[in-house]
């Protein structure tokens, strides 16, 4: 996985936290649940990118 998607799938972590914060301080629970999604969202992207990391290493290690 590149670091850019590894970069992105963060910010969209840390965007959702923004958007839950705000929107339990303005009693917005609809930008609640919208952060509470987007961070989700990202946690699963990152969950991918783990897992393309762990295949690239068994790759690898079968290449030496």
């Amino acid at each position: 996985m590149g670091l850019d998607d590894k970069i992105e799938h963060a910010a969209e972590e840390a965007k959702g936290k923004v958007k839950e914060g705000v929107g339990r301080a303005t009693d917005d629970e609809r930008l609640e649940a919208e952060g509470r999604g987007d961070q989700a969202s990202a946690n699963v992207k990152q969950a991918g990118d783990k897992a393309a990391d762990a295949v690239d290493d068994v790759k690898d290690a079968f290449k030496k």
